[in-house]
């Protein structure tokens, strides 16, 4: 064997003198001295880290129990922190839910409010108010009807709520402003139904579901359908439903999901789509699922 050069040079290093010597509390590193004998100093040292350690956890005790006390001062609810929807959907931060605004048209109406309003009635409270934009002279009789209809589902004040303010507006698109700071429109009634999809109660969060990719398939046919120009392209998406259904009882497999909701709206607003467009299992579909929406 032969001796290999050290390849960097030899030379001293200078400590500085602006920093204190940090004492060694490992039992290792005492143990790897064979020629000095069993050293003591670590074990006081491990030991003051100790009670240290021990002390800190005694003033946190402390602090837990003066908050205790301020909070029942206060008359502050004591249980523990209840996680609501935000945070069960996919460990999304948890914020406030902002009062919602949606711009429609007359002739674009969004029936998946009602239709989620009256499928969610036992389980979270849509509050839906409308109003009407200076730029929309008469908003029409189905309008109207619209409205009725939202007015007699009862509002639920012991149920988790979101706010919805509907804007009759000269408008092209639907869109919806989720942002009272930030004008971010999300356009497209579908794309509605999937926000409200993920801030809505837990029976209808989808996104966890082995079915989501299905579920949103059937959603992006609901809005190619929803933007066809002739009967026939209809027919064609309408078809694609039907592929969709299979042999379940609802496109979310055996219960309703906002699938249903986004296809059955989708329905409503295609009034040259007839019975006699839809397959058998679309029109047993629809029945059971008219149950549930009520419209």
């Amino acid at each position: 064997m032969y001796e290999l050069k050290t390849l960097l040079p030899q030379f001293e290093i200078k400590l500085p003198t602006c920093m204190y010597a940090l004492k060694n509390v490992s039992l290792a590193a005492d143990a790897l001295d064979s020629s000095a004998g069993p050293s003591t100093s670590s074990c006081d040292d491990t030991a003051t880290v100790t009670a240290r350690q021990e002390k800190v956890l005694k003033q946190l005790e402390d602090l837990k129990t003066q908050l205790g006390q301020i909070r029942a001062g206060l008359g502050v609810c004591g249980k523990t922190f209840q996680h609501t929807t935000a945070f069960q959907n996919g460990g999304l931060k948890e914020i406030p839910l902002q009062d919602v605004v949606i711009n429609g048209h007359p002739n674009f109406i969004p029936y998946a409010l009602l239709a989620l309003k009256n499928a969610w009635r036992d389980l979270y409270t849509i509050d839906v108010k409308t109003f009407t934009h200076s730029t929309m002279a008469d908003i029409g009789p189905a309008a109207r009807e619209f409205e009725a209809n939202l007015a007699k589902v009862p509002v639920n004040p012991a149920l988790p709520k979101i706010n919805i303010t509907l804007i009759w507006k000269n408008c092209e698109h639907t869109e919806m402003i989720s942002s009272p700071t930030m004008y971010v429109p999300i356009y497209g009634e579908v794309n509605i139904i999937r926000y409200l999809g993920r801030v809505g109660p837990a029976e209808y969060r989808y996104e966890g579901s082995p079915l989501c990719n299905e579920i949103d398939l059937v959603l992006d046919i609901c809005y190619q359908l929803l933007r066809c120009n002739t009967h026939k392209t209809q027919v064609a998406m309408v078809r694609l439903l039907d592929k969709r259904l299979q042999q379940q009882q609802y496109f979310g497999g055996a219960q309703m999901s906002v699938a249903d909701i986004g296809v059955y709206s989708s329905l409503i607003r295609m009034p040259a789509i007839t019975d006699k467009d839809l397959t058998p299992a679309l029109v047993a579909w629809r029945k059971r699922a008219k149950l549930v929406v009520q419209i």
